[in-house]
């Protein structure tokens, strides 16, 4: 297993190993954790998955998983804060990509709720452990899940005012609204939905075009 003396002995002396030094060797273990984290919560749940087991498929020893985290919750929230950030960069990119003023705005809106369901469907495994199995598995898990929805909401608005929508206090409670209302949808599709067949991802898209078209079809654009 990784993590062993020599990792401690190489901390204390500055020497590299395989070619990292003690810096990079710590992050390599954190992504392997996270990596074996979002395995393991994804198919059997974050209540029947250990410590130990995470390790095991990590290939790192139990030591240097408290060297890196405190317990299992805070992988946990470790692992959510990873699948925020990613979801954030790949719509900022998006967004970046695609026109978002005159005819092309709506358009533009539907893209990004596309790579929004894209960056938790791609990978079924990130949907299930934001919105299945995992769900509010811990006071703290859940604070930082409506966190991240503020933050998604927040995300939404500014897109909103860059297509022309009109600011006020209503703005953050319907893009709040939509989050949730995304969050939803594809929950309800991981219950029974073939998630490998790429029928069932395009129904999802539909479904979740249509919403988004629905709640923004009353804003107030300019």
């Amino acid at each position: 297993m990784a993590g062993g003396a020599g990792d401690g002995e190489a901390a204390k002396t500055g020497r590299r190993i395989r070619g990292l030094d003690a810096q990079e060797r710590r992050a390599r273990r954190r992504d392997d954790l996270l990596d074996a984290a979002l395995e393991l919560f994804s198919a059997q749940g974050y209540q029947d998955t250990s410590i130990e087991q995470i390790c095991k498929h990590a290939f790192v020893g139990t030591k240097s998983f408290y060297e890196v985290f405190t317990g299992k919750e805070a992988a946990y929230l470790a692992l959510l804060d990873r699948i925020a950030a990613d979801a954030t960069g790949r719509l900022s990119t998006v967004l970046d990509a695609v026109s978002v003023g005159g005819a092309d705005a709506r358009e533009a809106a539907r893209v990004l709720v596309r790579g929004f369901a894209d960056a938790f469907v791609e990978d079924v495994r990130v949907a299930r452990v934001a919105f299945g199995e995992g769900r509010a598995v811990t006071p703290l898990a859940e604070a930082q899940r409506r966190a991240n929805r503020r933050a998604a909401a927040s995300f939404v608005e500014t897109v909103w005012h860059r297509l022309g929508a009109a600011p006020g206090p209503h703005l953050h409670v319907v893009a709040l609204g939509l989050i949730g209302g995304l969050f939803e949808i594809i929950a309800d599709w991981l219950l029974d939905a073939d998630t490998a067949r790429p029928e069932e991802r395009a129904a999802l898209q539909r479904g979740l075009d249509r919403f988004y078209t629905a709640v923004s079809s009353g804003l107030v654009v300019n």
